[in-house]
Parts: C-alpha cells; structure tokens; sequence
C-alpha cells in the first residue's frame, strides 16, 4: 500500500512538472508574439502562400487551356468572302426659310440675301460645292407673311411683278454659282443636318418691279441643280452658315 501511494505521488509530481514546463513555453511564446506582432503575421502570411499561389496557378491554366494551340493546321478553304452592300444616294432638299433674317434686304436695282434650309435623308454627309441658278427669266413669288402662307397682288412671279432673280442668274438656260466654301451638311438625324444658310446678295430686284412688293417676302425660283458629293470624311458645317 505504501509502495503503491510512493508511486502514485511521484507520477503525480512528474505530471504537475510537465503541465507547468508546458504553461511556461506557451507563455513564453505568446510574450514574444506580444512583442514582436510581425512574427505572429508572417507566420500567417506564409501558411496563407501556399493557398494563394495554388489558386493563381489554377486560375491561370484554366484560363490559358481555352486559347491553347494544337499541332493541327486548319487552312481556309478557296473562295472564302463575305458580303456587303452599297447604300442608296437620295436626292438632298432645298427649301426657303425665314430663319434667322436676312441682313440686306431687297429694293429695285439692289440686291439682297437669301436664307435656305438644305436637308439630308442619306446616312452620310453631302458635300455641296455650288448651285445651279436658272435663267434670269425666272422670278421669285412676293408674299405678305415671313411663312410664305399669303401672296401678294400685283407682285408675282414676273418682270412686272416682283422682278426678283437670282443675281448670278443669266439670260441661259441656267447658271452655276461656286459656293465660297463647300457645304458639308451632316448625315440624316444628325446635328448637322438640316444646315441653314444665308447666301449674302443672291437675290437681285429689278427696276420694274411693283410698288406692292415693298416690304413683301420672296420664295426665289427654284434651284435648277447642284454639284454634291456623297460621303467622305468630312465634318458638317456649322449650323447656321454663311456664304456667298
């Protein structure tokens, strides 16, 4: 009995001096983590390394197997093409508006300007870089509106009417008439499409014309044509323009 109480205390002691050496390395280490915190962290980071690297080094190999090359040629076989089509050249429209004002204004044997509205319906831009004006035997319609609604008596479309023409216009059947700088008006449903344009003195008044078309305003003949051109990298011409 006695033996065996001897026996029990020593293992006794033994495991009370293993627990106590234990207690103190772990206190020992967590006083040096205290004060060394790097250490605690770069033990992390380097258990976390491994992780990292091994999902990078997947990612990419699943990334590179989708675009990797094999020893197999594929050629093309002859006749290989594609298709494309051509557009379609509308024609461009011209019309009078009031908008803004013209600056000189008409009276006999004066000339006075004219303001346009050129409108686009082709998806490119039309470069414009004269017009064609017609005979000198041509005149302008008087009206009593600025939206050339109501026309006037006594100032139509004659010599003894309005006697309004085209200044540039000749006794020809027509006339071209070289803009000072192309006009460019935007493709269809863009901001540079329709262009206004005042075309400084392109109206001319003759000396015979009516008393009754003081202060009217004058639909001018219309155009016999233009030279334009279509597409082209070019940028549309600001909005409202001037020319002569």
């Amino acid at each position: 009995m006695v033996s065996t109480a001897l026996g029990r205390s020593r293992a006794d002691r033994h495991a009370k001096g293993r627990a106590a050496r234990h207690e103190a390395r772990h206190a020992a280490d967590r006083h040096s983590a205290d004060r060394h915190p790097a250490h605690r962290h770069t033990a992390s980071r380097k258990r976390r390394l491994p992780q990292v690297a091994a999902i990078f080094l997947g990612t990419l190999l699943a990334g590179s197997s989708a675009y990797a090359l094999t020893q197999w040629v594929v050629s093309l076989a002859s006749g290989s093409s594609g298709f494309a089509q051509g557009a379609t050249v509308k024609n461009i429209t011209v019309t009078a508006v009031s908008s803004p004002s013209p600056t000189n204004l008409l009276y006999p044997e004066g000339t006075g300007d004219v303001v346009l509205k050129i409108t686009n319906p082709n998806p490119f831009p039309v470069t414009i870089t004269t017009i064609e004006v017609p005979s000198s035997s041509s005149f302008a319609t008087g009206f009593s509106t600025s939206g050339l609604a109501s026309s006037l008596a006594a100032c139509g479309a004659s010599s003894s009417g309005s006697d309004v023409y085209w200044h540039d216009a000749t006794a020809s059947a027509s006339t071209s008439h070289a803009l000072a700088s192309p006009l460019v008006v935007g493709p269809t449903g863009s901001s540079g499409d329709p262009l206004t344009v005042t075309l400084t003195g392109a109206a001319s008044m003759g000396a015979t014309a009516s008393a009754t078309c003081e202060g009217g305003y004058f639909k001018m003949p219309s155009l016999a044509g233009v030279t334009a051109y279509a597409g082209g990298n070019v940028s549309p011409t600001s909005s409202p323009a001037t020319d002569s």
